[in-house]
């Protein structure tokens, strides 16, 4: 035998208490079923995953770096893998390290030239290298500082195309001072 509901045929069903301002519904006496397609529609809401804003960083935090920074950072890639120069190589293809993140200001003049290998463990052709991630303690201890890299780098790039390094990437420089430092001259 079917059961019956206790509500008498014909009568609308209604809310107890009236529905907030905005939900959608036109009037507190919507059918159960409508009630309930709305809950199911707002429960599916809460579980999509919000999209994220395209990065214009190709997907890299921090900001881009500025045409000045990045012909800088072409100079310091050419010299090669500074790490695997101090082993008695020479290593054209490297990846540009930001020592100090790449967030913070001056972040972009803050970099070293290294290999997949050196740079990031397990890339690379060999597995033996100490890469700077995530053994920064072993790597500074084999090959040095990685700021006193970044001189090294430095002092290079001075011998190739004779300009004078003035230490703009940790000190604010008058114009005066700026002139002929491999940092803020055009290549």
């Amino acid at each position: 035998m079917m059961r019956r509901s206790p509500l008498k045929q014909g009568k609308p069903l209604e809310r107890k208490t009236p529905m907030a301002r905005g939900t959608g519904f036109k009037s507190p006496a919507a059918g159960a079923g409508l009630l309930r397609v709305a809950a199911v529609q707002a429960q599916a809401r809460a579980r999509e995953p919000k999209l994220r804003k395209p990065i214009a960083s190709r997907g890299m935090k921090g900001r881009p770096a500025t045409a000045d920074e990045q012909r800088f950072m072409t100079a310091i890639a050419a010299l090669g893998c500074i790490a695997c120069k101090k082993d008695g190589w020479h290593n054209p293809d490297v990846s540009v390290h930001h020592i100090d993140g790449r967030t913070k200001p001056g972040a972009h003049l803050l970099v070293l030239p290294l290999c997949a290998g050196h740079h990031q463990d397990g890339t690379g052709p060999n597995p033996t290298l100490i890469a700077v991630h995530p053994y920064k303690a072993r790597f500074e201890e084999r090959y040095g500082a990685q700021r006193a890299l970044l001189a090294e780098c430095l002092e290079m790039i001075k011998n190739q195309i004779g300009l004078r390094y003035t230490g703009c990437a940790a000190t604010n420089l008058t114009a005066e001072q700026r002139n002929g430092c491999i940092l803020c001259i055009r290549y």
